[in-house]
């Protein structure tokens, strides 16, 4: 899909917050590293298999369904097939994207705890070529006590998944804010893990812990899982607590950290408001220019095709 939309009110210099930009190739970007150059990916000739990816971290409002949402409109922006998977019961994902998933009859919960039905059915188009979604909603909170007594419990979204893997070639989880049963479901059906991280310190505590769970679920259930990298969200460059912040996560992580950050901006609510990913919102602003970014180091490190 080409960008063709324009941004809805004029940008100011106040916008353009620095750290979303898209640095030259050599010249040194936010996170104090050279940045290498990502080049705009090839077309795909054919769709499928699938690398599913979870959004995860245990920590709430540090930018989860903004980065699925938007990363997963740029992906597909780049001519890939992209499924969102809101796997929240606060259903934040759908409800950015424009669905009411208080008034659907079936969600991924259906999928999750009863028979018979078909994942396609299920499956919703959006406003975004090349973008689909199965939504959730509250009654998703239910899951988790009634898959307890599941047999393979920790595998029942990747049984879910597994229809619709060829059709698509990249599906992204929006996990929810707890390292419980659906976000180990999450991490047992995923391929890969983005680590979305506020650029606060109390935002840092919670990585470490986050880091051991991937690890004992890739030792004991999940061995082809890896993490894709650490995206520093909700940057601000005109404060030192922001840089600081960047500077320690990759002195913690190194080559974890993925190049781009995201920049606090009010765009993103704005977006969200209007139910559409900031790359059809805004098109130009620059932070619909950092997800395109993310999109392009994704492919470049292998963590989509």
């Amino acid at each position: 899909m080409s960008v063709t939309s324009q941004a809805r009110t004029p940008e100011t210099a106040h916008d353009r917050l620095p750290g979303t930009e898209a640095a030259g190739a050599g010249q040194v970007g936010p996170t104090g590293r050279p940045m290498p150059d990502f080049p705009v990916p090839a077309p795909l000739s054919g769709h499928g298999p699938a690398r599913v990816i979870a959004m995860c971290n245990q920590k709430g409002g540090v930018g989860k369904t903004t980065t699925t949402i938007n990363l997963g409109a740029a992906l597909a922006e780049y001519g890939r097939k992209v499924l969102l998977v809101d796997f929240d019961p606060q259903g934040a994902l759908s409800v950015g994207l424009g669905v009411r998933a208080h008034e659907l009859e079936h969600t991924i919960y259906n999928l999750l705890v009863e028979r018979g039905h078909d994942i396609h059915d299920l499956i919703q188009t959006t406003r975004v070529s090349g973008l689909d979604l199965i939504p959730a909603n509250i009654d998703l909170s239910a899951a988790e006590v009634q898959l307890v007594g599941e047999v393979a419990r920790e595998m029942v979204l990747a049984r879910v998944l597994r229809p619709v893997l060829d059709e698509y070639d990249v599906v992204l989880i929006d996990c929810q804010p707890s390292l419980g049963l659906l976000t180990v479901n999450a991490l047992t059906a995923a391929h890969g893990v983005i680590i979305p991280l506020e650029c606060e310190f109390f935002a840092m505590r919670g990585v470490a812990l986050l880091i051991e769970t991937i690890d004992k679920i890739t030792d004991r259930l999940n061995p082809r899982l890896q993490i894709d990298g650490i995206l520093a969200t909700m940057y601000d460059g005109r404060t030192l607590h922001s840089k600081e912040v960047v500077r320690s996560v990759v002195d913690h992580f190194q080559d974890r950290v993925f190049h781009t950050v995201i920049s606090r901006t009010v765009k993103f609510p704005d977006a969200t408001l209007a139910a559409e990913p900031i790359t059809s919102y805004a098109s130009t602003h620059s932070g619909a220019e950092a997800y395109r970014q993310l999109a392009r180091e994704l492919i470049a490190r292998g963590g989509a095709p």
